[in-house]
Parts: C-alpha cells; sequence; structure tokens
C-alpha cells in the first residue's frame, strides 16, 4: 500500500474532521432538539432557533465554552443515560453565554419542548414528612454527606451555608464538579426557601428567573441537637422551563463524613419515599487541593496514549481490512462521501410535505448563515 501507520492515523483523522464540518451546521441549530423527536420537531426547533435566537446562537458558536458545550452535548445522544450526560456537559462548561442562549431557547422562544414528568420523584405522602421543623435550626453550615440522584446529588465538597433572612432560608451552596484531567471547578448558588404555612416539612425555593426553576424540598427526618450526629434528610422534586419532573434526595450533617448513627433512622425515611438507602452515595467531603498541574497532566496524557493506542489498533484493523478486498484507502473515502451524498438525497426524498413544509419556511440561505458566523461554519443550502 505504500501509507505508514502514522500516515494513515492523519488521513483518518483529517477525514473524521471532514465529517464534523460537514455537520457543524445542523449541530449548531439543532443540539438542544431532542433526539427521539420526529423529524418534524427536530426541524421545528432548528426553525425556531435560527428565526429566534440568532444572537444568542452565533454567541455561543463563538465562545469557547459555550461551543465546547454544543460538542459535548453530542456525545450523548442515543445514551441511555442521555439527559444525565447533558447536566453533565451544563456543569462542565457553564458560563453566561451558555445562560444567554438557554434563556432564548428554553424559556424565552420554547423552541426547546419540555422533558415531561414521567412520575419518578413522585410529592411525597404527607405522612413521611417530620410534623414539625424550625428553619431558624438550620442556620450555620452543613455538609451533604450522601446523596440520591448521582446527576445533582453526589458532587466532591459540598459546603452549603444557611441562614435567616426576612422569615426566608438563605443558602449559600458551593460545590466542585470534577474535570477529565482530576482537576475541578468550584460552583456557588445562592437559594431561598420559604416553609409551607400548613406542612412545616415543606420547603419552597420557587419564583427563579433563570429556566423558572422550582424546587420543593421535603424533610423527612431531622435531628438537630447541636451534636456532631445531627442530620436533615432532605427529598426533593422540581421543575423548569426544560424539564419537569427532575427529583433527588440527600442527607445534610454537621460532619463532613456521614455519622453511622444515624443511618437506621435514615434507611426508615427512605423506605417511606419507596427508596433504599443502600443505593445512596456517601460524598468526598475533604475539599483538599487541586493536584499539582504535573500530576494532572501525566494522567491526560497516560489516557490520551491509552486513546491513541486503541486508535492506531483500530486503523491497522481497518488497514488489514482493505489488504484483504484490495481496496485502496482512497477509494473507500470516495466511497463515504458517496454515502453521505445518498443518504442526504434520501433523506429529502423522505421527508413528508408536512416536514418539507418547515424546511422550507428556514428562509436562511447558506450566504446569509455563513455571515451571521463570519463564515465560520461550512453551511449549505439543504435542497
Amino acid at each position: 500500500m505504500g501509507f505508514s501507520t502514522a500516515m494513515l492515523l492523519k488521513v483518518v483523522k483529517q477525514w473524521r474532521q471532514v465529517q464534523i464540518l460537514a455537520v457543524a451546521g445542523f449541530l449548531a441549530c439543532t443540539f438542544l432538539a431532542v433526539p427521539s423527536a420526529d423529524a418534524v420537531d427536530a426541524l421545528k426547533t432548528c426553525a425556531c432557533l435560527l428565526k429566534n435566537c440568532r444572537v444568542e446562537l452565533a454567541k455561543c458558536i463563538a465562545n469557547p465554552s459555550c461551543a465546547a458545550n454544543v460538542a459535548c452535548l453530542q456525545t450523548c445522544n442515543n445514551r441511555p443515560d442521555e439527559t444525565e450526560c447533558q447536566i453533565k456537559c451544563g456543569d462542565l462548561f457553564e458560563n453566561s453565554v451558555v445562560d444567554e442562549f438557554n434563556e432564548c431557547a428554553v424559556s424565552r422562544k420554547k423552541c426547546v419542548p419540555q422533558k415531561s414528568d414521567v412520575g419518578e420523584f413522585p410529592v411525597p405522602d404527607p405522612s413521611a414528612l417530620v410534623k414539625s421543623f424550625n428553619i431558624a435550626d438550620f442556620s450555620g453550615k452543613w455538609y451533604i454527606t450522601s446523596g440520591l440522584n448521582p446527576t445533582f446529588d453526589a458532587f466532591d465538597c459540598q459546603l452549603h451555608e444557611f441562614h435567616l433572612e426576612s422569615n426566608k432560608l438563605v443558602g449559600k451552596l458551593t460545590w466542585r464538579i470534577r474535570t477529565p484531567d482530576s482537576g475541578f471547578f468550584t460552583r456557588s448558588a445562592v437559594q431561598k426557601f420559604v416553609q409551607d404555612p400548613s406542612q412545616p416539612g415543606i420547603l419552597y425555593n420557587h419564583d427563579n428567573e433563570y429556566l423558572h426553576y422550582q424546587d420543593d424540598w421535603y424533610i423527612l427526618s431531622s435531628r438537630i441537637e447541636n451534636k456532631p450526629d445531627d442530620y436533615v434528610f432532605v427529598y426533593y422534586r422540581g421543575r423548569n422551563d426544560a424539564w419537569d419532573g427532575y427529583g433527588g434526595a440527600v442527607v445534610y450533617t454537621r460532619s463532613s463524613v456521614l455519622p453511622d448513627s444515624i443511618i437506621p433512622e435514615l434507611e426508615r425515611a427512605a423506605k417511606s419515599v419507596g427508596r433504599e438507602f443502600g443505593t445512596f452515595i456517601r460524598t468526598d467531603n475533604t475539599c483538599g487541593p487541586e493536584p499539582p498541574l504535573v500530576e494532572r497532566l501525566e494522567k491526560t496524557v497516560e489516557a490520551g496514549e491509552r486513546t491513541i493506542i486503541r486508535e492506531v489498533e483500530e486503523i491497522e484493523g481497518e488497514v488489514e481490512k482493505v489488504g484483504k478486498t484490495e481496496l485502496t484507502l482512497f477509494q473507500r473515502l470516495a466511497e463515504g462521501f458517496k454515502e453521505l451524498i445518498d443518504d442526504e438525497q434520501n433523506f429529502i426524498r423522505g421527508l413528508s410535505k408536512e416536514e418539507m413544509e418547515v424546511l422550507n419556511g428556514l428562509k436562511m440561505e447558506a450566504e446569509e448563515v455563513e455571515k451571521l458566523f463570519g463564515r465560520a461554519l461550512p453551511l449549505r443550502k439543504l435542497r
């Protein structure tokens, strides 16, 4: 064949980049569409974004963190944990540009359909809640030492500080997001809760501007006696413009490590809402320093070496197949391009009348979109 493994690796990587560039235009306007939605819904979402959120979309593509968020979201498509994966992408690449785009796409223009409540976190029966609770007792520093939902509840270094303010419980929440190189980001938020006047075991965090989110806390059990094993067991459910019915449960303790003495009480409380405390995840609240850069780089290099070895093995396997079928690499690439063209033509032919009407409603031609994005995206007319 006359190709070295290094040359072949370079060609294949360039081919992958061509594929990425070829679909970049579609990803730019459809990355928030629900993958399981039909073609009409996906096209409607794309049309809505291009019509109503052009400025926010352009800012997102031009911003490294927001663009990285887009790329990260693509890795989540069709995974069993798709929603959880999408949330983790948001955790890693959250910034004001992402927030601005979400505010337009999800809240203001409602281009993205809301994920419906599937009943995974139902409202608990009143009998499962504490009969009395003084929110003033929640003042001070608390750690989340155990959590039910790995997406929301099991972060490292979850130190939350609460105080009373105008009859509201105000919490300054901090937590860490792990990065792939063993480092971390520290995130923070401020939340305000009011107590239900008739049910002391319910706290409401409503009237939030961002995504209009609402969190309802249900206190299943608590013990506050100014002792190391003080705790508050909170089950919660919430909704926002993107998702109705998310939820979880956490155990707040004064100690940074879950005291074994309270586990029997937690087990009984968890059963009252149909959960097994044995499935909860204990968190790491050592809150140590970030590993040295050299150590993080070494781990990243090791992971990269494993990836390269895997890719080389895959490529060598492909080379062997090519030899057996007497098909050159360039013939295969040409066939790949032809397949892409055939797929597009089949897609267009397979569109229903309604889908074509939505597609025709996108008045932005290739030149107009390229002007919007400064010709950063190789978009072309899809007709």
